[in-house]
């Protein structure tokens, strides 16, 4: 029975608009009994606030541990590498509850002496945010960033993403950060873990090459993009030539998959 890493948004939802296969694709996943789990680059919802999305939303039954962010991801990987470490967070509730919920302390800024610094989507970032990372990243603090994404689809249009805010601290501090979220092989090998099956037993399903499908491929899954998101308006065959990315399957929607 395969297992399935899913993305959210622009596969089962579009912001607050629900896409219609999306309920019925995770009902046959159920009723098939194969193991999933939703995974997002998002760091400002918490894993319960992301579930109740996907009820709200999409109509899909979800809780928590059906969820994994790149907050969730963010956390695991300073605590792995510096249990109960000190850490100055650029971010939202999401990336906040994350780190303390896995032991490690919330500081104010440089002065606290941090050992890493972790950023994420934050939509009251600041010149003075953006200062005291970079002091304390020169203090020899590490440089963790949730997610490369750019810019973010919502339904005022396009807006900046954490990556964004990422840039900006690597140009003020001149350290590259260990990028957590999609494509990156470090949440993709915690979503592999969390399903305990090998990596080509595993379909990863999203709207975007470059972060879904590229990271699927480099974990060594199978991988499924759907036409969907921001995919919807694209040339598949144009975007494949010049990304270099191919999935296994192109889709129209989630309930195009062959049999």
């Amino acid at each position: 029975m395969p297992g399935y890493i899913i993305d959210l948004d622009g596969t089962l939802y579009a912001g607050t608009n629900p896409i219609p296969q999306a309920a019925p694709f995770i009902d046959s996943l159920r009723r098939a009994g194969s193991p999933y789990l939703f995974v997002t680059n998002n760091s400002s919802r918490t894993p319960d606030e992301v579930a109740r999305h996907l009820r709200e939303i999409a109509g899909i039954p979800a809780a928590a541990e059906d969820v994994l962010t790149s907050a969730q991801a963010a956390a695991r990987y300073q605590a792995d590498a510096a249990p109960g470490s000190r850490v100055y967070a650029i971010g939202e509730q999401g990336l906040r509850q994350a780190l303390a919920k896995a032991g490690l302390h919330l500081v104010e800024g440089p002065d606290d002496k941090p050992d890493a610094v972790i950023q994420g989507i934050d939509r009251s970032f600041t010149y003075a945010k953006l200062f005291s990372a970079s002091r304390a990243i020169l203090g020899g603090a590490a440089f963790i960033a949730t997610n490369s994404d750019l810019q973010l689809p919502t339904e005022q249009g396009l807006t900046p993403g954490s990556g964004s805010l990422s840039l900006a601290i690597r140009a003020a501090s001149g350290v590259e950060p260990v990028w957590i979220g999609k494509p990156s092989p470090i949440i993709m090998n915690y979503a592999i873990e969390r399903l305990g099956l090998p990596a080509d037993e595993i379909w990863v399903v999203g709207d975007n090459l470059r972060t879904d499908i590229a990271g699927g491929i480099a974990a060594g899954c199978r991988t499924a993009w759907v036409l969907t998101g921001i995919a919807q308006d694209v040339d598949p065959e144009e975007q494949i030539r010049i990304t270099s990315i191919k999935p296994e399957l192109v889709l129209r929607h989630l309930l195009d998959w062959p049999a």
